[in-house]
């Protein structure tokens, strides 16, 4: 089955403006930011106030791991921990997603991840088309940045938004697309497998489907 294709606009085509980034708090940590390309995208977001997310958040969630993973996991939003820690997936699903991590032979500090959007919606709610369409650019732009291998795709929203295609992550998972050259696999998000634990079998198998693409030899039983 030849894999569905997902076209992928400009990654450096981030909207303005943007403010200046000698000041603010995003000026004292290079996390998520340890390449000059990532850093380029960090300072183009600036203290981003572009949907009506900004305002409400306590940080900004703009990504961690390593500038350079052959391996990327993209997922939804940040929640009530990460919007205090400014990191992404530091909760309760953010655990689950390092055991997923480590359960394919590699370590949370090997991968890059970030988020479809960058602060956190009110109350964990869904992001809705304005904040994702706003945001959306920094994705992209994060992507063409590190350049993995292999982008997983946490859920619906980061399916859907990084292939087009309104389709369920029920149907969307365990295939795979490609993304402006990237091979992506859609898989569900943490949160939803500590919700439906029973879906974590269909999980592992996208997950072994990404390990097999990266040469990763299964794990020991």
């Amino acid at each position: 089955m030849r894999a569905a294709t997902a076209s992928a606009p400009p990654a450096t085509s981030v909207p303005g403006p943007a403010p200046e980034v000698a000041e603010g708090p995003y000026a004292l940590s290079d996390r998520g930011c340890a390449s000059p390309e990532l850093l380029a995208v960090r300072r183009e977001l600036g203290e981003c106030a572009r949907c009506k997310l900004g305002p409400g958040r306590k940080n900004l969630v703009f990504g961690v791991g390593n500038p350079a993973a052959e391996l990327m996991f993209v997922g939804e939003g940040p929640g009530e921990d990460e919007d205090r820690l400014g990191e992404p997936f530091v909760g309760r699903a953010g655990q689950l997603l390092t055991k997923m991590i480590e359960a394919m032979g590699f370590q949370r500090s090997d991968v890059y991840i970030a988020n479809v959007v960058k602060c956190r919606p009110p109350g964990n709610r869904n992001p809705e088309p304005d904040e994702i369409e706003a945001c959306e650019p920094f994705l992209r732009a994060q992507i063409a940045a590190v350049q993995p291998k292999v982008i997983v795709a946490l859920g619906k929203f980061a399916a859907q938004t990084l292939l087009r295609d309104t389709s369920p992550i029920s149907r969307l998972r365990g295939r795979w697309f490609e993304y402006g050259g990237v091979r992506l696999m859609p898989t569900f998000h943490p949160a939803y497998l500590l919700r439906s634990p029973n879906e974590k079998a269909k999980a592992w198998e996208d997950l072994q489907l990404v390990m097999k693409e990266l040469g990763k030899a299964p794990p020991r039983r």
